[in-house]
């Protein structure tokens, strides 16, 4: 059997609750995860080891998920990274926002062990 991790994903989040979930959740099936708690501290983590997915959070200080999501996709270098927006806001115009600023997907928190899988694999095929 391979140890080699399925994909990347970061996941970036104020929230250590859902950090800890994500990642959690995303290792037991054999993707390798970093976390980040803001948008810089994420985009310097990027730069160092691109992931193969991004989930942000919209609501961080310092640089929002809007904002973050917005370089991340400028850079030609990670403009296709998938980025899917996580929320507790479940609103068309966040939804909306998200798309404008280049967001692949957008999950509403809480989000079940499924709709996280389900997004990465989404995403995720080679």
């Amino acid at each position: 059997m391979s140890t080699e991790p399925i994909a990347k994903v970061m996941v970036i989040d104020d929230s250590q609750t859902i950090r800890r979930t994500a990642e959690t959740l995303l290792a037991r099936e054999g993707y390798q995860v970093s976390t980040a708690q803001d948008g810089f501290e994420a985009l310097a983590k990027i730069a160092d080891d691109p992931p193969d997915l991004i989930f942000i959070d919209i609501m961080m200080p310092r640089l929002d998920g809007y904002q973050a999501c917005a370089l991340i996709k400028g850079n030609p270098r990670f403009a296709k990274t998938p980025v899917i927006m996580l929320s507790s806001k479940d609103g068309l115009f966040d939804r909306a926002r998200g798309r404008i600023v280049g967001s692949d997907e957008y999950l509403t928190k809480p989000f079940t062990k499924d709709e996280l899988l389900g997004a990465v694999r989404a995403h995720t095929k080679k």
